[in-house]
């Protein structure tokens, strides 16, 4: 009984995390697409107006599959042990680990590893 109490807390605590990852991307991509059309209405939109919004726009996705790849490793780990959920596991944070260095590189033109030298690329 207190095992599976435990076992629905810990799903109800992943499925959080998820809401909380995916809210993040949703919030940051309006509210990067809400500053890219107002400065859209003030001008001409040009390199720099397009490079915030991509900047600003990744980083809300990075930071939400930060938290979805958290709510599968506590799943994995804590509700399903078995290799087969750690072999999707170790598949799915390796898909995501490709996506935010891709969109790292994106953003600031550089590796993550890399030390910053200037300022975010402008594309």
């Amino acid at each position: 009984m207190t095992e599976s109490l435990i076992v629905e807390g810990i799903h109800w605590i992943t499925r959080a995390i998820e809401v909380t990852g995916t809210a993040i991307i949703v919030v940051g991509a309006g509210s990067s697409l809400i500053r890219f059309l107002q400065q859209s209405l003030k001008g001409p939109i040009d390199q720099h107006v397009v490079g915030n919004f991509r900047s600003s726009l990744g980083e809300a996705i990075l930071l939400g599959l930060e938290f979805l790849v958290a709510a599968d490793i506590i799943n994995t780990i804590a509700i399903q042990p078995t290799l087969s959920s750690l072999a999707v596991l170790a598949g799915i944070v390796l898909i995501r680990t490709f996506l935010s260095f891709s969109l790292e590189v994106e953003i600031k033109g550089r590796w993550p590893w890399q030390r910053a030298t200037g300022t975010p690329r402008d594309d």
